[in-house]
């Protein structure tokens, strides 16, 4: 240490002990825990250390110089522990959103399973409705299958609810309802 610091630390102390009350008072006013009010007193030390260089001016130091640097410190927790707490509570919301918006893995592997056994009831259709249904329920309108197919679009609406009618059949034969897999 230097000498200049061995004459501004017990400087420093004795201010903290005439005014430390102060400096506490101000912290359980702003409802803070003793901790917090622990960690005040320390911001006040090195904020009074840094902008009263010397032993004089901390020793001269007035009471409501210390006591503005208090309340600014403990102001300063308050927002700082605020900021935190919001970023912590915004990535708390991300990541529930994300987790909400993704399947879990017991949901995918179920839907896999649905997919596969849907396929397989659509294998089992005659063979004149496997593509329109296929195509239908990959989100294809009657106009677009008809046209692709280049069959009239009568036709083509009566071979997809037939084929649905008999998919639906196939699968609830297979134990596989409207909610899904038994």
């Amino acid at each position: 240490m230097t000498e200049h610091a061995d004459r501004l630390s017990p400087a420093l102390e004795r201010l903290l002990i005439r005014f430390g009350e102060m400096v506490r008072r101000v912290g359980r006013r702003h409802r803070l825990a003793d901790s917090d009010v622990d960690e005040v007193v320390q911001e006040v030390r090195v904020r009074l250390w840094r902008a009263l260089a010397s032993g004089e001016k901390i020793e001269a130091a007035p009471a409501s110089y210390v006591y503005r640097t208090a309340v600014s410190a403990a102001l300063d927790l308050i927002r700082r522990r605020r900021t935190k707490r919001e970023e912590t509570l915004e990535l708390n919301s991300e990541a529930e959103a994300i987790a909400q918006a993704q399947p879990g893995i017991d949901e995918a592997l179920e839907r896999e399973d649905l997919a596969a056994a849907v396929s397989r009831a659509i294998d089992d259709l005659v063979a004149s409705r496997r593509p329109v249904v296929r195509m239908y329920l990959a989100g294809y309108q009657l106009e677009e299958i008809a046209e692709l197919m280049g069959w009239t679009e009568p036709k083509t609406r009566n071979l997809v609810y037939r084929g649905l009618a008999d998919l639906r059949a196939a699968l609830t034969a297979r134990g596989i309802g409207p909610e899904g897999l038994p």
